[in-house]
């Protein structure tokens, strides 16, 4: 080993004596991969051995034993708060008092539906036409209507009478051919599926403008293309697919319309909240559980509401989607059939 003038070696750093024997080494295998060496307690365990370990989540785990709590007290309080009186609301859940006054709930609430949507299809229709008569007068009512609160409406058309006593058909500021006592047409039931209806066209309206400028131009123009009649292209072609889009918006005015029916007792009709509030009157001991029965109603009313609502959106699906959404029982087959599966790898393992 040559050394340049002047360099110096440190003893730590100098070569070892040629006549120092060399350590024997054991002699280097190749050995496959994922093999441990003996005693080596770091190296990878092989493949077949190795698990895939979901990520720890205790946030989750808190969370949801903090709301399992919850859960438990509120249900725990109201199976064991005496103040619920849960045999009084057994004896008045199927009373026929409260099952009349259900009947007219349903009544008010198909009647205003109908007239409803089909008002706010006419609305919708006339915000969408080219004439600007047919558009500022649409425009308006829908302002008015989703201006003004439903129990003034209501209470407007119940005394409506005052203003106008009689109503005539015939020409205009002209003779009357036809006319009619208001006092005797307006019932109570008319002026509430009146102006529930009035009410729920305003905002069915901007349901159905919302839908239908949703479907593609592009369909518009294929139609006007082939030269179909705008009556056919409306009914055949845009409002179909518009129903996609509809019917969730419209089941949600539904849904709130049910709970609107409510407010029909301000004009002297005993619906399913009329009768139990007509009955806390006569029995003030059992207000609370008529309370509770009417709710447990509005409950059924609007889940049955929501089953409807996706079978429809189900079936106006067909053809946008790839596959169709699950139903609840499916969904539960599917869980079932998972967890099967799940207990059979764990049982392998």
């Amino acid at each position: 080993m040559s050394e340049s003038p002047g360099a110096v070696v440190s003893l730590a750093s100098a070569p070892p004596a040629e006549d120092t024997p060399e350590p024997a080494s054991e002699p280097r295998t190749a050995r496959p991969a994922g093999a441990e060496r003996p005693g080596d307690d770091t190296a990878p365990r092989p493949l077949a051995a190795q698990r895939v370990l979901p990520q720890r989540r205790p946030g989750r785990w808190i969370a949801t034993a903090i709301v399992l709590v919850l859960v438990a007290q509120i249900a725990h309080g109201l199976v064991t708060n005496p103040f619920y009186q849960w045999d009084r609301f057994q004896y008045w859940f199927l009373r026929p008092t409260i099952l009349d006054g259900l009947l007219i709930t349903l009544e008010v609430t198909a009647y205003s539906a109908v007239l409803g949507l089909l008002g706010g299809i006419l609305v919708a229709l006339g915000r969408l036409s080219r004439s600007p008569v047919l558009r500022a007068v649409s425009w308006t009512y829908t302002w008015l209507f989703r201006s003004v609160p439903l129990i003034v409406v209501l209470l407007f058309l119940y005394n409506f009478s005052a203003l106008y006593k009689t109503l005539s058909l015939g020409v205009p500021f002209g003779p009357a051919f036809f006319t009619f006592d208001e006092s005797r047409l307006a019932t109570d039931i008319v002026v509430a599926v009146v102006g529930l209806s009035l009410n729920e066209a305003a905002y069915a309206s901007e349901v159905v403008r919302s839908g239908i400028l949703a479907v593609d131009q592009g369909q518009h123009e294929a139609a006007s293309a082939l030269g179909l009649p705008r009556s056919y292209q409306f009914t055949k072609i845009v409002f179909p697919q518009a129903l996609r889009s509809i019917t969730p918006n419209y089941v949600n005015l539904l849904i709130n319309l049910i709970k609107s029916t409510s407010l029909v007792f301000y004009v002297s009709l005993l619906d399913l909240f009329g009768s139990a509030q007509s009955m806390g009157s006569t029995y003030p001991g059992d207000i609370v559980p008529l309370l509770l029965v009417a709710t447990v109603w509005y409950l059924i009313l609007t889940s049955a509401v929501s089953v409807v609502q996706f079978y429809v959106e189900r079936y106006f699906s067909r053809g946008a989607t790839r596959t169709l959404p699950p139903t609840p029982l499916q969904k539960v087959r599917t869980g079932l059939r998972d967890l099967r599966a799940r207990a059979r790898r764990e049982a392998a393992i």
